[in-house]
């Protein structure tokens, strides 16, 4: 169990307003802003190539504390600038032909699904979309119909951006991988609110970033890579560091998913995401899991008392994201009230999730993300701020 109060302590940030938007930009704990800024500091005395070299063992040693928090390998993590880097890096390696398909579900988010299209349009291949169940997650009895030998990959997004929706990700990977393809998880929203174990799930690449649930800096993101399916990408985005410039006319690549790290990053920012991940190792968790879950049920079971609330979740295995609509009021409306009120939220629109929104005629949805830092009295006070905005108070 998580001790609230010292959670608390440690994320100044949440005393001011009731902070619900982990799964946008959460708040950084102390030792994570503690780490930045001293790095920055240093860098200002001795210059950034010096103060790297103080903590290069550190850096370093990211690749096993990442390793640990993902189930896997030390050689098959690699860090990035974002989620959205690692998982544009991962999808560009998947060698794609005239012909092949690639399969996405109804939560495909925006970002990824742009860039799936121009890939497809570059290689002459396509990309089909495995339909929901009647829950709302993907159904795998339709991912099993519409696989077969021309599909190179299976795009599953964990948690999407717009619901409380989890996705049944190992039954979907086992699936994929008895007809050959290979699966790339999105795990931007998964990572740091309950456990993400490739060991477990079956997957053969992550992304992930770190300043959602994970609760590291901005400019931050991590990708894994298994070795079995390493062979089996062709990584476009390489420089010096991925990569052995051994003669004027050759190279050779690395055989790890380094391969796939860029040389210039922000160290500071790269050592607060490494304490980041010890921090949520040294809590635990399944218990930031077991908090999470409680705070984002008791929101849910209070915004549905609330009249004029709808909750747009879907699907059965719920995480901490949280979604409504407030009848009558434009969603931006609303998260704006809440701002003003003390109430951290955001909008979660149509263009992020096109495949779901459309099917469920939804332009957009207020998002709430409880992480486990708040606490039960700043859940209720939020759904009663929110009451009072329905009701025309605010």
């Amino acid at each position: 169990m998580i001790d609230i109060e010292t959670a608390r302590a440690d994320t100044p940030g949440c005393e001011g307003r009731i902070f619900l938007d982990s799964a946008g930009s959460s708040l950084p704990p102390t030792p994570v802003l503690d780490e930045v800024i001293a790095h920055l500091r240093r860098e200002a005395e001795i210059g950034g190539y010096r103060a790297y070299a103080e903590r290069a063992e550190d850096v370093e040693a990211g690749h096993a504390v990442f390793a640990g928090l993902l189930g896997c390998a030390p050689d098959e993590v690699a860090f990035t600038d974002s989620a959205t880097r690692s998982w544009l890096t991962l999808a560009g390696s998947v060698p794609l032909g005239a012909g092949d398909r690639v399969l996405v579900t109804e939560a495909e988010y925006g970002a990824n699904a742009v860039a799936l299209l121009r890939l497809a349009e570059r290689h002459g291949a396509r990309v089909d979309v495995v339909p929901s169940d009647a829950s709302g997650a993907m159904s795998v009895g339709a991912l099993r119909e519409m696989l077969d030998e021309r599909v190179r990959l299976l795009s599953l997004v964990h948690v999407p951006t717009n619901s409380g929706l989890t996705n049944p990700v190992r039954e979907a990977a086992e699936a994929a991988h008895e007809a050959g393809a290979l699966v790339l998880l999105d795990a931007c929203q998964s990572v740091g609110q309950r456990p993400v174990r490739m060991d477990d799930l079956g997957v053969d690449m992550l992304s992930g970033t770190g300043r959602k649930w994970l609760r590291g800096p901005r400019g931050t993101g991590f990708l894994a890579v298994r070795r079995s399916a390493a062979e089996r990408l062709r990584p476009l985005l390489v420089d010096h560091s991925g990569a052995e410039w051994d003669s004027a006319t050759t190279y050779r690549l690395r055989g790890d998913a380094r391969v796939h790290q860029l040389w210039e990053y922000g160290v500071a920012e790269r050592l607060g995401l490494i304490a980041a991940a010890r921090y949520a190792l040294d809590l635990g968790l399944e218990a930031v899991a077991d908090a999470v879950a409680d705070r984002a049920g008791r929101l849910r079971r209070g915004l549905a008392g609330v009249e004029g609330v709808e909750v747009t979740d879907i699907g059965t295995d719920h995480n901490g994201i949280v979604t409504f609509t407030c009848a009558g009021a434009e969603p931006r409306r609303v998260a704006a009230a809440l701002w003003d009120a003390g109430v951290a939220v955001t909008v979660s629109r149509r263009e992020s999730t096109r495949f779901d929104m459309e099917r469920r005629g939804l332009e957009a949805v207020v998002r709430a993300s409880p992480h486990y830092f708040v606490s039960h009295g700043d859940i209720d006070r939020a759904v009663d701020t929110l009451d009072g905005i329905a009701r025309g108070d605010g």
